[in-house]
């Protein structure tokens, strides 16, 4: 499985960002898909996943109801829509993948839980 992701830049706080992931090599249907970010010298942090399926959706506090991920089967890509972006948003963030149905609930926001990932893309949030 290979992930791509893109959609990153820069953008005004309060302002918003769609990042995409798109993988080959499996349908995303068949993945647990997440989002990370990492500041360059920190630990690379949870932001979003969804496991067995789209509909089973997990979000960091400091996101929450401000991110949605989501899946395009049509692009096989996973998306991550990033609304009301704060200075500390800004990161580089990364898609990760696992076979769906092998995190365990208590692993998904671990990023040792995911086998794939992305290169990562730059967020940047200006004041």
């Amino acid at each position: 499985v290979q992930l791509q992701a893109s959609g990153g830049g820069l953008v005004r706080a309060g302002g918003s960002l769609r990042l995409s992931c798109a993988a080959s090599g499996r349908t995303v249907s068949n993945l647990d898909m997440g989002w990370f970010r990492q500041i360059p010298g920190n630990e690379r942090e949870f932001v979003a996943a969804f496991r067995r399926g789209p509909s089973n959706t997990y979000y960091a506090d400091s996101v929450k109801g401000r991110f949605t991920i989501s899946s395009d089967n049509a692009k096989n890509t996973v998306n991550l829509q990033m609304n009301s972006l704060m200075l500390e948003d800004t990161a580089i963030y990364y898609c990760a993948a696992a076979t769906r149905g092998r995190i365990i609930l208590s692993a998904v926001t671990s990023p040792s839980a995911y086998t794939y990932w992305g290169q990562g893309t730059l967020v940047t949030v200006s004041s």
